[in-house]
């Protein structure tokens, strides 16, 4: 599997088969470069332009932003429901947080989380292999709040997003505050990864990915 991030909380995921986007942004909202990107499937958590741009999206994909089960070929997606405050969305609406099953590894993407989940939510969202999740702050849950997650759903990865960077323009916390949390962080300091499910680590590993511009 390839992933790929584009800064913010868009990320490609690609096999032989299937190239499958979350969160395409406005670039001239977010500060990241417009990227250059095709896919078969676009999973949108909400409505918010810094996350639902699928116009720059080439290839005629699939778009899918609500709640229930799809499949496509390999592939099964399952749009969980959240929001994006800690006050059941009546300050910033719903968030669907994405379960995607592909190339037999289990992808969550929180989108932009504004509280702790709890109860059934839990329970759908343990033990991924790879969790996507918002650590800035002021627009989502914070880095100990995201920390905290982290540690309830034990993903085997942990990649940190939607937080301040340099390029970014949206005034996040850093991804210092969140992973200060944990003792076992490994960044990666150029384009994109590549992981197979033999070789996941265990505990969990926070992950920290470099941007493609």
């Amino acid at each position: 599997m390839r992933i790929t991030w584009f800064g913010h909380s868009m990320f490609l995921l690609e096999d032989a088969d299937t190239k499958l986007l979350f969160d395409p942004f406005l670039s001239e909202m977010v500060g990241y470069g417009r990227p250059d990107v095709e896919a078969d499937v676009v999973l949108v958590s909400h409505g918010h332009r810094d996350h639902n741009n699928v116009d720059i999206v080439k290839g005629n994909p699939v778009v899918i932003s609500k709640l229930g089960s799809y499949d496509r070929d390999h592939v099964r997606i399952t749009g969980l429901q959240a929001y994006h405050d800690a006050s059941s969305g009546s300050e910033r609406g719903p968030d669907v947080i994405f379960r995607v099953e592909m190339n037999a590894m289990v992808f969550v993407h929180l989108g932009d989380l504004g509280h702790i989940p709890t109860g059934e939510l839990i329970t759908q969202l343990s033990g991924s292999d790879v969790l996507f999740v918002p650590v800035g702050g002021v627009f989502t849950i914070d880095a100990d709040a995201a920390a905290e997650v982290v540690n309830t759903l034990s993903p085997r990865i942990a990649i940190p997003m939607h937080y301040g960077t340099p390029e970014g323009k949206i005034p996040l916390d850093t991804e210092e505050s969140f992973i200060k949390h944990f003792d076992n962080v490994e960044r990666i300091d150029r384009g994109p990864i590549y992981l197979n499910k033999e070789e996941l680590p265990e505990p969990t590993l926070i992950l920290v990915m470099a941007y493609v511009t």
